[in-house]
């Protein structure tokens, strides 16, 4: 297998596990409101302490699998950009890997506050507490605002498309996802931003996949081979 096709493989893989967090997120775990300004600490402290596996497992999946996934695509980008826009794929390969850094740290601490919190199952109060705090220091990795990821996001399809490597479609959905990851600093549309972000990845991730699998160059020609 070739680095590039690792890429495109890898890509899908993120895709795949934003695919799966997201309907995890609006199904399981939508009563207990998590992921949003309205999740309900001790509801979650109490599925914690009767499901652990189950929050340890999606935080796996859509952080630690996500992150190392994201390293390879990150990784091949920058090897595909640099023989054209060296410092462009320098810059942007840097941002990457703060990214992945952050959502690996991330699904760190969540399984951490999974785990310290179902400690103290015995004390409903002070596991929500922890959770809580806890949570917090994780949506400030990466959970809550994706400032990282839409730099990268937005830089990358930029640079692509200068080296020729993504056509007119793959840049426009990494511009329109990375200008959204960067928008969740904004309290107001932060939510907003951040569904739009999640969205527009899934698709960027998708089209960045086919691009490397299939080995051509843009993607707007390949639709409309």
């Amino acid at each position: 297998m070739t680095l590039r096709q690792a890429g495109g493989l890898a890509a899908l893989t993120c895709a795949a596990t934003y695919i799966v967090g997201f309907s995890f997120l609006v199904t399981v775990l939508a009563p207990l409101g998590y992921g949003t300004g309205e999740s309900d600490p001790a509801a979650v402290a109490a599925f914690i302490a009767a499901r652990p596996g189950v929050l340890i497992g999606w935080n796996i999946l859509i952080y630690v699998v996500n992150a190392l996934a994201l390293v390879v695509l990150v990784v091949t980008l920058r090897r595909l950009i640099a023989p054209s826009r060296p410092d462009a794929a320098a810059l942007t390969g840097a941002i990457g890997l703060i990214w992945a850094a952050l959502v690996l740290g991330a699904g760190m601490i969540a399984n951490v506050a999974v785990e310290r919190t179902h400690a103290l199952a015995a004390d409903p109060a002070a596991a929500a507490t922890l959770w809580q705090t806890l949570h917090a220091v994780e949506l400030g990795l990466g959970g809550g605002n994706e400032i990282a990821g839409g730099a990268w996001i937005l830089g990358v399809s930029l640079a692509a498309r200068a080296s020729g490597l993504f056509g007119r479609v793959s840049t426009a959905i990494g511009a329109l996802s990375g200008l959204a990851g960067l928008a969740t600093v904004l309290p107001p549309v932060g939510e907003l931003a951040g569904v739009v972000f999640g969205l527009g990845a899934i698709a960027w991730f998708v089209a960045a996949g086919l691009v490397l699998l299939r080995g051509r160059r843009p993607f707007a020609k390949e639709m409309t081979a």
